[in-house]
């Protein structure tokens, strides 16, 4: 068993960015915050699935070139190699929860 608090953890960018509360053995999870006019730059995964829950604000996630609004309570599962990205093109901010399975933390292609 493991056990952590968000609190305990950081952002990877400072204050917004990525903020993983578990990784590995066998998944990677956490939060993203994007404040406005931030983003989760474009890329795609040869192997891992990823999967968005949108907890506050509202974004748009592009899948595949094809624009989508996020909302609250909206959840996107990504199937390897379905390429992505996040925007908050809004005047507040974005948070959500990902979900990578399997933990392959090589597997990232940025575009």
């Amino acid at each position: 068993m493991e056990k952590v608090s968000e609190a305990q953890k950081e952002y990877r960018g400072g204050d917004s960015g990525v903020k993983y509360l578990f990784r590995g053995p066998h998944t990677d999870w956490g939060v993203i915050l994007l404040k406005p006019g931030e983003r989760l730059g474009g890329h795609y995964h040869n192997e891992v699935e990823e999967t968005f829950f949108f907890l506050e604000g509202k974004a748009k996630i592009v899948i595949e070139g094809v624009e989508h609004t996020a909302v609250a309570g909206d959840a996107f599962r990504l199937i390897a190699p379905e390429k992505h990205a996040i925007f908050n093109d809004s005047d507040s901010d974005v948070k959500m929860v990902f979900i990578k399975y399997p933990y392959l933390p090589e597997d990232k292609v940025t575009f």
